[in-house]
Formats: C-alpha cells, structure tokens, sequence
C-alpha cells in the first residue's frame, strides 16, 4: 500500500517534470495551474506514504536511505507550498518537480526498500534530530532550485538571448532573496536538529551522523556569514548553494539516521 501511494505521487511529478521539458522545447512558458495541482497532488500522496511507513515501521520514516529520499523531497515541496505564492516564485514548483521525481524515481529503481519494525521503542530526541535535519535539507534543496534558476535568469541578461520563457521568470532580486531566506530557514534548522543530536546521550554511537550534520552546518553557515555581511555577491551565493546542495547529496548516502542507532 505504501510503496503504491509513492508510485502515484512519482507520476504526479512526472506530469510536471514533462511540462517543463515540453516548455523548455518549445522555449514558450504559458502559466497553468495544472502544474500546482500536480505538485499539491503528489504532496499529499507522499505525505500519505510517510505516514503509513511511519505506523509500518514504528517510528519516523528515516530508517534507510531510500526513507531519507523520500522525506527530503516532500519537504522541498512543502517548501515549495510554503513560500511559492509569498514571493511571487510560482515559476519554482516548475523547476522543483524534475529534481522531486528525479529522486523519487532514483529510490524506487536504484535502491531496496526493506521496511522493518523494531522491537526498541522510538528515542524522542533521535527521531527530532532525523526529521528536522532532513527537513533543513528540504529547504537546502529548493535553495539550489532557486540558485539554478537566478543563474539561468543572469546568463539570459547577460547574453542578450532573451527567450519568451525568461519573461515569465519571477524578478531576479526575488529569486536572490529566497536564495538567501532559504539558506537562512535551512541552517536554523539543522542547529535545532543538531542540538536534538546532542541530546540524544551515549554520543559515540552516532558520532558519525553528529559529525556529518555538524559539517553540513559550516558550510552552510559560512554561506549565510559571507552573505550576511555582504562579501558574497548573489551570483556567488547561487553557485555556491547549488554546488552545497550537490556535495550534501552526494555524501547522503554514506549515512543512515535511525537505522543504526536504534540498537543502542
């Protein structure tokens, strides 16, 4: 039942990972709201995947790194939800639905999905460090959107090869504030998710997620620094959190966040 409620929500974002290719072809970008629709769709029926793997396996779903995967594209689409209509970016569920299907679509053929139930009860503090670390990468990710998309813009300005689809592209300078806003919400995030790591005790046994978390948040953290006092130009800022973003998803597999520290 769970894996067909992901299955669906892969198609919904099929339909809009199709759409912008098909824009993108045709260089003629006419606004719908079918792609909203698709995206809403697909949020609810992961949602609806989460939460029957979480009463399946006993705990947050983030007990393998497909779970991780799945957790970390529906919260860059509830981020999506979130600050789409507020700045004016309605335009990024068109770029966040490939990276969303691209992911779910790499979980679904590329790795097992083994679901078990453990016999230890859940660690309150574990299963908040798992989820909102993974939901500040939730924000990373749409950052990285954001920072595709003000490049793009940028080059477009830059080369005079100005397409009907550039018109449709929300102003730059909001492009470079959710940049910013993202980066800022995700790094917040983690902190809170770091402090849940610390609380959890008998810290040797997951020094390597603490680390790792730890990590992540100085890279981001001298991101936000160098904007935040102004010695990162947006251009920078762009290309940074979208060469962040790829390095955070490139080492995510080299961890799980429950599934080796229920045994301690």
């Amino acid at each position: 039942m769970d894996r067909l409620l992901l299955i669906a929500s892969t198609f919904c974002f099929l339909f809009g990972f199709a759409y912008t290719m098909h824009a993108l072809g045709a260089r003629v970008y006419r606004p719908s709201r079918l792609n909203f629709f698709a995206l809403l769709a697909g949020f609810g029926l992961q949602t609806a995947f989460l939460y029957v793997r979480g009463e399946r396996v006993g705990r947050c779903p983030l007990t393998s790194i497909f779970e991780v995967l799945i957790f970390l594209a529906w919260a860059m689409v509830l981020f999506y939800l979130l600050i789409g209509p507020a700045y004016r970016l309605s335009l990024l569920g068109l770029f966040t639905s490939p990276l969303v299907f691209l992911l779910q679509i790499g979980a679904l053929l590329g790795l097992k999905d083994l679901p078990t139930r453990t016999k230890i009860p859940p660690n309150a503090w574990m299963e908040l460090h798992a989820a909102i670390s993974v939901v500040a990468y939730g924000a990373f990710a749409l950052a990285c959107v954001a920072g595709v998309m003000y490049l793009a813009q940028e080059r477009q300005l830059k080369t005079h090869h100005i397409h009907s689809f550039f018109y449709h592209l929300p102003p730059i300078r909001d492009l470079a504030v959710a940049n910013r806003r993202l980066i800022v919400t995700g790094f917040m995030l983690l902190t809170v998710g770091i402090f849940a790591g610390l609380m959890i005790g008998n810290l040797q046994s997951h020094a390597v997620k603490i680390a790792w978390s730890i990590g992540v948040w100085l890279l981001y953290g001298g991101i936000f620094a160098l904007s935040k006092g102004h010695r990162l130009s947006p251009r920078r800022a762009a290309w940074m959190s979208v060469g962040a973003f790829t390095a955070v998803l490139l080492t995510l597999s080299g961890i799980t966040f429950i599934e080796d520290a229920v045994s301690y």
